[in-house]
């Protein structure tokens, strides 16, 4: 596959992952609902590290720490959104 078209690829999965973003929001504040919005955050970072910033190829290391840093931001604010609430 080109390199064009794996970026339009990865632009498109990117647009429908935020309009997913949007829809859930629209439904309604529930913890649920916020649990969600954090799986498609952490599935749009993934995306992007590995298909924009081509971090699939990378070294281990780098890519573990650009991916981990998006499931610990997620934990921390799913954990601020459950003992806040």
């Amino acid at each position: 596959m080109s390199a064009s078209r794996l970026l339009l690829l990865c632009w498109a999965a990117l647009v429908t992952l935020s309009l997913c973003t949007v829809a859930l929001a629209q439904v309604g504040a529930s913890r649920w609902l916020s649990m969600a919005i954090l799986l498609v955050a952490v599935g749009k970072a993934w995306l992007i590290t590995d298909g924009f910033m081509e971090l699939r190829h990378a070294p281990r290391l780098w890519r573990r720490l650009m991916l981990s840093w998006a499931l610990v931001l997620a934990a921390v604010v799913g954990l601020t959104l459950v003992l806040f609430r």
